[in-house]
Order: structure tokens, then C-alpha cells, then sequence
């Protein structure tokens, strides 16, 4: 697990901006050099209820960022739990076994980004729900 913390990185001009006097700021969450070789395999919009958690699994190729944009989640990688608020990402390796839980009274959204090898990995819960 890599963790990101939103607060750690400070906006700076995009790329495609005059620096001078840029419209659009980034925060670099992740650069190539953080993630695996391969193909981006999804994109999604995810909301995690009050209250909640989804099963413990893996994947066994796939790489997954997830970011915060609402809420605070609990994510366990392994035997580490981390604290994850609007801003924060976490990068979660192929094979690690990674659980998010939403011990609030609001929903958890978040956008996850899997990036699979082309390996035919599956993803293999080892917690059900």
C-alpha cells in the first residue's frame, strides 16, 4: 500500500497552462513511476453506506487507486489501517488483501482507477460479506 495524503501535496499549475497565470491547478496524487505498467481497466464512482464495509479480497493482477471525495473511510491493507479523508488516495498492489469500512453516519464516495497487467487475473474475496 502507498498512501497519498491530500494535505502533503500542495496545487500547482497544470501542464498545459501559462504558469504565470494558470486556470487549472493539480495536486499529483500518483505519477507513472507509482504505478504498474498496463491497462487502465476501470474507472468507477463508488459509494460506501454508513455503517459499512466491503469484503476482504485481492486482485491478482489488477493495481487500484482509490480517492477520497467524500467522507472518511478506514482502509486495512495487510495488517496497516489507515484514515482516509476528502483529497487522500491510496494505491493498493496486485495480491494485496485490502478491506474499506465506513464507521460514520454519512456515505463514502470515492473514485477507484484499476490498472490490470493482461494477466486474466481474477479478484478472490478471502473475507465474505
Amino acid at each position: 500500500m502507498k498512501i497519498s495524503y491530500g494535505a502533503d501535496h500542495e496545487f500547482v499549475p497544470a501542464s498545459h497552462e501559462n504558469p504565470l497565470d494558470p486556470g487549472v491547478w493539480k495536486k499529483v496524487l500518483f505519477s507513472k513511476a507509482d504505478l504498474q505498467a498496463g491497462a487502465v481497466q476501470m474507472v468507477n464512482w463508488a459509494r460506501l453506506g454508513a455503517g459499512k464495509h466491503f469484503a476482504a479480497h485481492y486482485h491478482e493482477d489488477m493495481q487500484e487507486i482509490f480517492i477520497i471525495l467524500q467522507g472518511e473511510a478506514h482502509l486495512t491493507a495487510g495488517t496497516q489501517t489507515v484514515v482516509l479523508r476528502p483529497g487522500d488516495a491510496v494505491r493498493i498492489d496486485p495480491r494485496e488483501v485490502h478491506r474499506m469500512s465506513n464507521p460514520g453516519f454519512e456515505d463514502v464516495h470515492y473514485v477507484v482507477v484499476g490498472i490490470s497487467r493482461g494477466e486474466g487475473g481474477r479478484t478472490v474475496v478471502v473475507e465474505p460479506q
